[in-house]
């Protein structure tokens, strides 16, 4: 009984993670409390870890990884595919902190816990029960 909460829990924190990282790109956290605090900050840190792709790429990438962060989150958060968009977050997030350390160094990954979120989206892959999740109707219907 003890998993589905664990499992809930890590929906939901991996899920409102992403989600607040996309606020705070467009804004809607206050500056104080920012890591960005706009579109135009983040496409410069998106470069700043990203130095191999070419400027006129960087609002791409920024916007491609800005949809699949919220694709992602309101995935986890109505448990559609849990298992496939636990292992696509994870990856999302090791790919963000390899180009973290491999720009700017292991200790910026490790403050803001990438790999542990990473490894949490790996973790939740792995766990089959299912509770307060959409694929449970979807499985009823077939």
């Amino acid at each position: 009984m003890t998993i589905i909460y664990i499992k809930l829990f890590l929906r939901a924190s991996i899920a409102f993670g992403f989600l607040s990282a996309v606020a705070d790109r467009f804004g809607f956290w206050p500056e104080e409390n920012s890591a960005w605090g706009n579109w135009a900050s983040f496409l410069e840190y998106t470069q700043l870890i990203n130095p191999w792709v070419p400027h006129n790429f960087i609002h791409l990438i920024g916007s491609i990884a800005t949809l699949a962060e919220v694709l992602l989150a309101f995935f986890l958060i109505i448990g559609f595919k849990t298992s496939l968009v636990g292992k696509l977050s994870g990856y999302l997030l090791l790919i963000f902190g390899l180009a973290m350390t491999f720009t700017i160094g292991i200790k910026a990954p490790l403050d803001y816990s990438v790999f542990s979120a990473s490894a949490a989206g790996f973790g939740l892959s792995l766990i089959h029960q299912k509770y307060l999740e959409v694929d449970t109707l979807l499985n009823k219907n077939e």
